[in-house]
């Protein structure tokens, strides 16, 4: 299936190198694949394949080869210092595609600085949007298909929820077993597993590393370096609370969830929450990709415990607070105090199953579905 982001890699090839991360699985290779037939003699190389690695180290693909897909190079040793002189080194008219399954800018290995020299791109599972796009479906029944399925492509476009998920089991065990285990050099893997699995059910809540230490009998500074490990290869996302001191914010504690929101543990409600979280960071991503603009996504939370799910900032000001209702359409107490804390901003109760849209207290009550689908991408 098209991805969306395609004709934007297109445009970001015809000047800089064009670095693609995502999630494992998530169709970089694919897109990248789907590109090739539009460039003479395209070559893609893999790091992980023995005998694309040694052409990658002796640098001997075709010189006239218009496009080069190199993937997984963020495994090789000192690879931006490797990366900047391909770079820097190629023929005259060779695009370069670089695609890899972990955050590149988390990397700390030694060498040259790359800026300047690409552009940054982030393939996300489908959206609404894109589901919308690519298949006719109404909007309901994309929602209802990725909150399901989840949006990766292979058990999405699967013929059976049971192939979907036999493929998230396995999906899920060797996210653990090999590509945790290769990027971080962690050894405590059943350490590693556990606080996995406890992530799993505490989608949405704010999430102590410290209590979650005393459970697993672990230090909460090893919590916190397994959840960069899992942050760093598209796993989960933490959405931080709203503060305008960023430092602040920082030290409250953080809310997880997944890119796949197949590995979701709860109920309609928490996994429904965990879908609109990945669309609202898909959106949030492409306006800082595609247009550089200055936009986050938080949660909104008092000393007192008024909350609301999520908010979107923008140029440092907030622009969007949004509470996620499964079929309650009664406007949510704390979005109704926030959205007279903060006018400037769109109050918004998303409802999964809404029989009418309305404004009541200042708040739009929009169907989920309808109102996810007008994202970005």
């Amino acid at each position: 299936m098209k991805r969306s982001l395609e004709a934007q890699v297109l445009a970001d090839l015809a000047h800089k190198m064009v670095l693609l991360t995502g999630a494992r699985q998530v169709g970089k290779t694919t897109l990248a694949r789907s590109l090739m037939p539009q460039f003479d003699g395209a070559q893609y190389l893999n790091w992980d394949v023995p005998s694309d690695r040694a052409v990658l180290l002796r640098q001997s693909w075709s010189p006239r080869a218009r496009l080069l897909v190199l993937d997984e190079i963020h495994k090789m040793p000192g690879w931006k210092a490797w990366l900047k002189g391909v770079v820097d080194g190629r023929a005259a008219g060779q695009a370069l595609l670089v695609t890899g399954s972990a955050r590149m800018d988390t990397f700390r290995q030694a060498g040259e600085s790359l800026a300047g020299r690409y552009r940054g791109l982030r393939l996300h599972p489908f959206s609404v949007r894109e589901w919308c796009e690519q298949t006719g479906a109404a909007p309901a029944q994309a929602l209802e298909r990725l909150i399901q399925r989840g949006g990766f492509p292979e058990p999405c476009l699967a013929e059976t929820d049971d192939e979907a998920q036999r493929w998230r089991r396995q999906y899920a065990t060797d996210l653990i077993r090999e590509d945790v285990v290769e990027f971080s050099r962690l050894h405590e893997l059943n350490a590693m597993r556990a606080f996995f699995e406890l992530l799993r059910e505490r989608v949405g809540s704010p999430l102590s590393l410290a209590s979650m230490a005393r459970d697993l009998a672990v230090a909460p500074g090893t919590l916190r370096r397994y959840l960069e490990v899992l942050q760093a290869l598209y796993i989960v996302f933490v959405v931080q609370p709203w503060h305008r001191n960023i430092a602040r914010a920082l030290l409250q504690s953080p809310k997880v969830y997944f890119f796949d929101t197949g590995l979701v543990r709860g109920d309609d409600g928490v996994r429904f929450e965990n879908a609109v979280a990945t669309l609202l960071l898909k959106h949030v991503h492409a306006r800082q990709d595609l247009q550089g603009a200055d936009v986050g996504l938080h949660y909104v939370r008092t000393k007192d415990g008024a909350e609301v799910d999520f908010c979107l900032s923008e140029a440092g000001t907030l622009s969007h607070l949004i509470e996620c209702k499964f079929a309650d359409a009664s406007p949510h107490r704390a979005l109704v105090r926030f959205a007279g804390q903060f006018p400037q901003a769109q109050a918004v109760q998303l409802v999964r199953e809404l029989r009418q849209p309305e404004v009541r207290s200042g708040v739009r009550i929009e169907a989920a579905a309808d109102w996810l689908v007008t994202l970005a991408a």
